[in-house]
């Protein structure tokens, strides 16, 4: 299925791009991360398990359980804090 994919702050530096379109053949949220972990480079270091990564599905916060549909949006992004 095509999915979009959207990164921010550290991760859109470090990947080196804000948004790509992608086919994948994961059906979660958390098969996707680990299919672009696969990647290796700055993908793995960037989404790698263990480090404090922010999902969404269309705009909506979402557990990495949650099921991808065709044409969804997918947005990475580190936690954010404020002061």
């Amino acid at each position: 299925m095509k999915i979009q994919l959207r990164y921010f702050a550290s991760i859109r530096e470090s990947i080196g791009t804000g948004s790509e379109d992608v086919d994948t053949r994961s059906d979660t949220l958390e098969g996707l991360r680990d299919e672009l972990i696969a990647r290796g480079g700055a993908y793995a270091e960037a989404l790698a398990r263990g480090r404090a990564v922010r999902v969404s599905l269309n705009q909506t916060m979402a557990d990495e359980s949650a099921p991808l549909t065709d044409g969804a949006e997918v947005a990475f992004f580190p936690p954010v804090t404020g002061g």
